[in-house]
């Protein structure tokens, strides 16, 4: 099915179909995805982070409000729509972020970001349809399988912070998490901080060598 944009007055929806993904008044617990996770990144300033998911560009503006002027931030959308949008009508919702000089634009899979180099990122934070389980793309239920975290586990430097956002709770996909090793802390915000919808972020930490990481990984392919 095929991403559509609609304007109603200020405020800008994206759907698929008759289901509403995103819209631009509620974007809180995303900017609290990248906030949190930013704050616990060690090396701050020259830090490399991989948004996965550019939505309306809240996401990826609140890594960079929240890193310093040498960081690198990576935004992966596989949809060129969404980006050609973020680069016109609702270029000026997140302040512009796509021009941020420290913004580099993967036109693909996330996945595919994965494996340009292992311990390449910082942070990765994805924001990919409801979370763990997909709604837009079959394909972007990989992400969060044993698999697919597996290879972000190999994508995070050693005290690298995967962040995940999602409408709701699973506990099974808190579970996940902890047996491919990473060490997990999960919460509940709101969907415009102080009001709204519950969503839940997840924010999995790949342990430093000899920090007594959790239980080995094991995945399937």
């Amino acid at each position: 099915m095929t991403l559509v944009l609609s304007q109603r007055g200020t405020e800008f929806v994206i759907r698929i179909g008759t289901v509403t993904l995103m819209g631009s008044t509620m974007h809180g617990s995303e900017d609290v995805l990248a906030e949190r996770a930013c704050a616990r990144i060690a090396r701050g300033a020259a830090a490399h982070v991989l948004v996965g998911g550019l939505g309306m560009g809240y996401t990826l503006a609140a890594a960079l409000q929240h890193l310093g002027p040498t960081a690198r931030v990576t935004v992966a959308e596989l949809v060129p729509a969404v980006v050609e949008w973020n680069r016109g009508p609702l270029a000026h919702l997140a302040g512009r972020p796509l021009e941020d000089p420290r913004t580099v634009v993967w036109e693909g899979d996330v996945a595919a970001a994965y494996k340009v180099k292992r311990a390449a990122y910082d942070a990765i934070l994805l924001d990919i349809d409801n979370g763990p389980t997909g709604l837009t793309r079959t394909k972007n239920n990989w992400l969060y399988s044993p698999a697919g975290l597996a290879a972000a586990f190999d994508a995070l430097c050693e005290g690298g912070i995967l962040g995940v956002w999602s409408i709701a709770p699973d506990r099974g996909f808190t579970r996940l998490l902890t047996q491919i090793g990473f060490e997990v802390e999960e919460d509940t915000v709101r969907s415009r901080r102080t009001k709204g919808g519950r969503h839940t972020l997840w924010f999995a930490t790949r342990p430093r060598a000899g920090a007594g990481a959790g239980p080995k990984r094991r995945h399937g392919k």
